[in-house]
């Protein structure tokens, strides 16, 4: 396999593992205080890699405020909601809902540079949203089973999946696509110009930090009931690493030598790669519509991608 490919496979399995440490807090950290510990730590790694590598004399006035602008999309919104997604319709369904980021951007790309889209294109759009539908519609529509005891009542067999996710959760899910594909549509003339990725990173989760430790200011967000663990912040660090560290520099370090729509294809099997990982940590085989509609997602995000 080329480096360029195994850097963007590389980079999906970060990101998925990333969203099952998160997952892991569900319930002991609140959802801001999560995000000043993400965010926090992203900017620390970001910062320190951009000074060692001197990617801060890339950035010029113009393209920190187009950076700028980026963030507050692309991390503190999306990064908000992402979490919160996670906590509240769980990693896989985030993750598939996360594939919506690729369409978003191809329709903002056509209203904002006239970018034309294919008939191609137009088909993966149907198949991620196909995929999508198809991974949360289809639940159990009759009751279940009864088991005859000899001793007793029948009772119910145990149900074969879990409750239908919240509109909520997929309403959070959406919206950090959305917020996504609209922080990559602003930073990408900053890119264009040559503006090292980890001092972008450092500028777009930097502004995000600042927001998010003034919000402290507010009386209801700094009354925290949640008492603090010192291993909850070490899995949220970890998280951070995994996430918005090792995950971005692998796919910075996949588009600098690799087809684009090729890696961006690779980078977004993140719906596939995390379902073996719910496996390994519920126990419980995902039902084979959670596979189907996590392959139509990335079926259609490369024939998205690769036009």
């Amino acid at each position: 396999m080329f480096v360029s490919e195994a850097f963007a496979l590389s980079s999906a399995v970060c990101i998925a593992l990333s969203s099952m440490f998160i997952s892991e807090l569900n319930g002991r950290v609140p959802l801001m205080r999560l995000a000043r510990w993400q965010l926090t730590a992203g900017f620390v790694i970001t910062a320190s890699v951009a000074t060692i590598v001197g990617g801060w004399a890339t950035l010029g006035l113009w393209q920190i405020g187009n950076l700028a602008a980026s963030g507050v999309f692309g991390i503190a919104l999306a990064s908000t909601t992402y979490f919160a997604a996670i906590y509240t319709a769980g990693p896989r369904l985030t993750a598939l809902l996360f594939s919506l980021t690729s369409p978003f951007a191809l329709i903002m790309g056509y209203f904002a540079f006239g970018e034309t889209i294919s008939a191609t294109q137009g088909a993966g759009v149907g198949l991620i949203l196909a995929g999508i539908v198809i991974a949360i519609g289809l639940r159990r529509r009759r009751p279940p089973a009864m088991i005859p005891l000899s001793d007793a009542e029948p009772i119910e067999s145990i149900p074969a999946s879990g409750p239908p996710p919240s509109l909520l959760g997929i309403s959070l899910g959406i919206f950090t696509a959305f917020g996504q594909a609209m922080g990559s549509l602003l930073a990408r003339p900053a890119m264009a110009s040559g503006v090292e990725p980890f001092a972008a990173m450092a500028v777009r989760s930097g502004l995000a930090v600042l927001f998010f430790w003034s919000l402290l200011a507010l009386p209801k967000i700094r009354r925290d009931v949640a008492d603090f663990r010192k291993a909850d912040f070490g899995i949220a660090v970890i998280a951070a690493f995994f996430g918005t560290a090792l995950g971005m520099s692998l796919l910075m370090a996949a588009l600098s030598t690799g087809n684009v729509g090729i890696v961006s294809t690779l980078s977004s099997m993140t719906p596939v790669v995390i379902l073996p990982m719910v496996w390994l940590r519920s126990g419980q085989m995902p039902r084979v519509h959670a596979w189907c509609g996590a392959g139509l997602a990335i079926i259609g995000t490369a024939l998205i991608s690769t036009t």
